[in-house]
């Protein structure tokens, strides 16, 4: 198995960046794939985007495109999340998970392993 753990939230501006890490540790971390999502409070758990394993490909939702850049980093085990022109509404608890499969799915329920996540808030 693998164990994942986000860092990098925090507070930022409207139209600010922040970057997040999601660091594996455990089984080789190019066995899987990895996806990131988000929960606002009182709202269900989002999709926001994934990587292949090898990094060649990623997926992402309408509402992050052009905004979002997911990439990784095999060798140092990391995958990061690059948040570009943040909005009041990106305001969420931010998590990343893993799976063994072969392309990112958007449903929570296909990741075996996940992350403590990480707050980011984004004030207007």
């Amino acid at each position: 198995q693998v164990q994942l753990v986000e860092s990098g939230g925090g507070l930022v501006q409207t139209g600010g960046s922040l970057r997040l890490s999601c660091t594996a540790s455990g089984r080789t971390f190019s066995e899987y794939i990895v996806g990131w999502f988000r929960q606002a409070p009182g709202k269900e758990r989002e999709f926001i985007g994934g990587i292949t394993r090898s990094g060649a490909s990623t997926e992402y939702p309408d509402s992050v495109k052009g905004r979002f850049t997911i990439s990784r980093d095999n060798a140092g085990n990391v995958v990061y999340l690059e948040m570009n022109k943040l909005k009041p509404e990106d305001t969420a608890v931010y998590y990343c998970a893993a799976n063994n499969g072969i392309w990112p799915s958007p449903r929570d329920s296909s990741y075996a392993y996940w992350g403590q996540g990480s707050q980011v808030t984004v004030s207007s």
